[in-house]
């Protein structure tokens, strides 16, 4: 591993994670290629910001807990050569239910040049410090869906609010938010911001 990146929780003590690309649970339906250890890696710029964020979201009684950060660019290729296959329908209802393999990538859900492979780009959402229970958001991590863009109509008032936490913490911690994905947040200052990595997650 590059040494401007390191793993985020040794760097910003009290944050949850779980790697969905490192498990079962993602819209491919396997741990994607890359991803050999459920940690989540990004840069150091990264790590600081988030530190930043962690603060303020304890202000409000509230955590982060990260799904995803650095991507190796191997993975992102898996997820070319996926959008490829036949449908099975085994992740659809859950992750793409209105729209086939291959709109993931012209609706701008997943991308052949992916920010994460820069190493500052992080997907993530807010759990409550008092119960250790994930907030509501209005939709699960990967839901590509227009239910999951911000300003989405429909969202009740309580996922509507806790998205609007969690995109303050981060906008005043100097992240940019993804109009169509509420959990995807880069950092405006990112170290790399034109090169793609592909060192594994190990």
């Amino acid at each position: 591993m590059d040494d401007e990146f390191a793993f985020v929780d040794e760097l910003v003590p009290g944050i949850r994670w779980d790697a969905k690309y490192a498990t079962w649970d993602n819209f491919t339906g396997r741990p994607v290629d890359g991803y050999l250890a459920n940690r989540i890696v990004g840069t150091r710029a990264l790590c600081a910001a988030l530190r930043r964020a962690r603060d303020q979201a304890e202000s409000l009684g509230l955590g982060l807990v990260v799904w995803d950060g650095y991507r190796p660019q191997r993975a992102v290729d898996c997820f070319l050569r996926w959008s490829r296959q036949p449908e099975d329908g085994r992740t659809k209802p859950h992750h793409y239910p209105n729209i086939s393999r291959a709109e993931l990538f012209t609706q701008g859900y997943v991308a052949a040049r992916s920010g994460h492979s820069r190493g500052s780009t992080v997907d993530l959402a807010l759990y409550h410090l008092a119960t250790g229970e994930l907030a509501a958001m209005g939709g699960r991590h990967d839901l590509m869906d227009a239910i999951s863009h911000h300003g989405a109509r429909g969202i009740p008032s309580t996922e509507a609010r806790n998205r609007q936490h969690l995109r303050s913490i981060m906008a005043a911690c100097g992240f940019l938010s993804y109009d169509r994905e509420w959990w995807h947040y880069t950092l405006r200052d990112e170290p790399h911001p034109d090169t793609y990595f592909d060192f594994p997650v190990a």
